[in-house]
C-alpha cells in the first residue's frame, strides 16, 4: 500500500488567484454602509451643533468612505462595469478633495478664532468609530487579498483612514472638552491632513493583492 504523501505544485499554488466570496463582499459592505451612514450623520450633525472643524473633516471622512463602500458594493454586481483601477483612482481623488476642505476650514477657524463647544456625541462617535473601523478594515483587507479586489482593498484603506482621524479628532476634542482650548479643535483637523493625503497617494496606487 503506498502511503506517500500527494506531491503539491508550490510554484503553481503561490498566489493563485481563490475564488470571488460575494456574499462576505456583500455582507462586509453593507455593514460598512450602515456603520457610515451612522457615523456620518451623527458627525456631521455634531459639528454643525459645536461649531467644530475636527468634527466637520470626522463627518466629510464618513461620507468619502460612504461612497467608497458603495462603488466597491457596485463592482461586484454584473450590471455596473466598473474599472477597479478606476475605482481605486477615485478613492483618491476625494481624499485629496477633502484634505483641501479640512485645510481651508482649519486656517478659517484659527484666524477667525472659532471657539467650538464640547461635544459629547462627537466624542462618543469617534469612540465608537476607534473600536469599529480598524475591525472592518482588517477584515475587508483579509477578503480583498484572497479575491484580489482592488476596489474592496482601497475601500479597507478608507476604514483604515478613519480610524487614524477618529484618534486625532477624539484627543482635539478631548483636550477640548478637559481644559477648554479651542484652537486644538482646528489643530487636530490640520494634523489629520498628511495621513489624507498619504492614504489618497495609497489608494490611487492602488492596495496590493499580495500576489505578484
Amino acid at each position: 500500500m503506498d502511503r506517500s504523501l500527494p506531491i503539491i505544485n508550490t510554484r503553481n499554488h503561490e498566489c493563485k488567484p481563490q475564488p470571488a466570496a460575494p456574499r462576505i463582499v456583500f455582507w462586509l459592505q453593507g455593514l460598512t454602509l450602515a456603520w457610515m451612514l451612522v457615523e456620518c450623520g451623527i458627525s456631521l450633525y455634531a459639528a454643525a451643533t459645536a461649531h467644530s472643524v475636527a468634527l466637520l473633516a470626522f463627518g466629510a471622512d464618513s461620507l468619502v468612505e460612504l461612497i467608497s463602500a458603495a462603488v466597491a458594493l457596485m463592482s461586484f454586481l454584473p450590471a455596473f462595469a466598473l474599472s477597479k483601477t478606476r475605482i481605486a483612482g477615485w478613492a483618491g481623488l476625494l481624499l485629496f478633495a477633502l484634505a483641501g476642505v479640512v485645510a481651508v476650514a482649519g486656517l478659517t477657524a484659527l484666524v477667525t478664532g472659532v471657539r467650538p463647544l464640547t461635544s459629547p456625541a462627537g466624542i462618543a462617535i469617534t469612540i465608537a468609530a476607534l473600536i469599529v473601523m480598524p475591525a472592518l478594515a482588517w477584515l475587508k483587507r483579509k477578503t480583498a487579498k484572497t479575491t484580489e479586489n482592488r476596489a474592496l482593498a482601497a475601500d479597507a484603506v478608507q476604514s483604515a483612514t478613519c480610524a487614524y482621524l477618529a484618534g486625532i479628532i477624539l484627543l482635539g476634542l478631548g483636550i477640548n472638552a478637559a481644559f477648554h482650548v479651542g484652537w486644538m479643535d482646528p489643530v487636530a483637523a490640520m494634523a489629520a491632513i498628511p495621513i489624507l493625503v498619504i492614504e489618497g497617494r495609497r489608494a490611487l496606487q492602488g492596495e496590493s493583492c499580495g500576489c505578484s
